[in-house]
């Protein structure tokens, strides 16, 4: 059985950063917006996907400027970024392939996973949604169907670990099993629930918790390998 990891929020405890960076941008520059907010709307999507929905809901342009301030000031503090509690434990803990699937570029994704450690525990399987097959970002299912294609499994008998709205459509649309994940210090009241709207069979807290739930799955519905 194959498991695909999402980076930010899941993997490493960036979303915080992400968030905070990107309110911080947008305040300054006129659109009124918190931490939260950002997160609980926009965890999840390409960065092209909330400019054009801040714009169309303002009546503002989000410039490349905009986009560049915060690119800019993430890359400087993303040097710090953390694994999320738990997952060197997991990734020790499971069995069969893994691999990322994300939509942030294959650069951040190096840097970033090289940062909090995780990066040799997944290379060269470390897929950027942009970079592969149609090049759609999630809530398309692109970037995971091309990890089922890589490994040459069905997607019926793959497992998504995801944090977002946007992530979790993404895995079922593919065909695949969604666990939601909560554990990362972004996580948000009404997180787990949005998750679960999404279409993620269950949601778990701790990456502790995950070698359990996908032993459930193998006999659940009569799928699993």
């Amino acid at each position: 059985m194959l498991t695909i990891f999402d980076c930010d929020g899941v993997l490493i405890d960036s979303e915080i950063i992400s968030s905070a960076v990107t309110a911080e941008v947008l305040n300054d520059e006129g659109f009124a917006i918190t931490a939260e907010e950002v997160t609980s709307r926009f965890a999840g999507l390409a960065s092209g996907e909330m400019e054009a929905i801040l714009s169309e809901e303002t009546g503002l342009p989000v410039s490349g400027r905009i986009k560049d301030l915060i690119q800019a000031e993430f890359d400087r503090r993303i040097v710090h970024v953390k694994a999320v509690p738990g997952i060197a434990e997991l990734l020790d803990a499971l069995d069969g392939p893994r691999c990322v699937g994300s939509n942030a570029d294959s650069a951040y994704l190096k840097r970033a996973l090289t940062s909090a450690g995780l990066y040799d525990r997944f290379k060269p399987y470390v897929f950027s949604a942009g970079e592969v097959g149609t090049r759609q970002g999630k809530p398309d299912p692109n970037v995971f169907l091309h990890a089922a294609r890589e490994f040459g499994v069905d997607p019926a008998e793959a497992i998504v670990i995801e944090d977002s709205f946007a992530g979790v459509t993404a895995a079922v649309r593919a065909g695949m099993r969604a666990i939601g994940f909560t554990g990362g210090a972004h996580s948000w009241p009404g997180h787990a629930e949005a998750l679960m709207e999404a279409g993620a069979e269950t949601v778990v807290r701790r990456h502790a918790d995950i070698v359990a739930v996908i032993e459930a799955f193998r006999g659940w519905d009569g799928r699993g390998v």
